[in-house]
């Protein structure tokens, strides 16, 4: 029979926070390998893939909110663009 107290050690998972995640992430970027900061952090290397990967992801999502923004502003310019030409064709015939 397995001991309670030594179930809870193995159960237990460590939580970190984004602004850790970023640093261990800026590390790789600065040219460490996964394998060195996983043993220097000691965190799994297959956890540092899933941070990698999902904050590529993070940043695709991001760069596609600030496209359609961008789309949807042109727009607004293009229709107030549109207006005031037809505005200056309605002045330009009184006169």
């Amino acid at each position: 029979m397995k001991n309670k107290e030594s179930n809870k050690t193995t159960n237990s998972r460590r939580r970190y926070d984004e602004e850790f995640k970023s640093s261990v992430i800026q590390m790789m970027e600065n040219g460490q390998s996964i394998a060195e900061v996983s043993q220097a952090m000691g965190i799994g290397e297959s956890l540092l893939y899933r941070w990698k990967a999902a904050l590529k992801t993070s940043d695709s999502v991001e760069v596609d909110e600030e496209k359609e923004a961008l789309r949807r502003r042109v727009k607004q310019l293009e229709l107030e663009r549109d207006i005031l030409k037809k505005a200056l064709a309605i002045f330009s015939r009184a006169t």
